[in-house]
């Protein structure tokens, strides 16, 4: 399974992320919110709002995975924004995604 969805499933166990757009538009003017990622298959809508709100707050976003594989990586049904509340986490996940390392073998 790809490192960064691992990870994303570690830092939902450990309560280090926020779920949905509606709750990371919330967020992010606290800054809290480290790291975006989007369904590449959501709206383009949903998209662009996030798209808009994390350039405003500096907020890296990525786009390189499906609805699917981010709800079986987070074992909830259909999501499609989440959003990293922790530095350690989203650290580890840009160094995986900078050093091309999406998926393991």
């Amino acid at each position: 399974m790809n490192k960064v969805l691992n990870l994303l499933g570690i830092a939902r166990r450990a309560g280090k992320l926020v779920m949905g757009t509606d709750s990371i538009i919330k967020v992010l003017p606290s800054k809290k919110i480290k790291l975006i990622f989007i369904a590449k298959d959501a709206s383009l809508a949903t998209i662009d709002k996030i798209d808009k709100k994390a350039y405003f707050y500096q907020v890296p976003v990525v786009n390189k995975f499906t609805t699917e594989e981010l709800s079986k990586a987070l074992g909830v049904g259909s999501i499609k924004i989440v959003g990293i509340a922790d530095d350690g986490f989203a650290k580890s996940m840009k160094e995986e995604i900078e050093r091309g390392d999406l998926y393991e073998g």
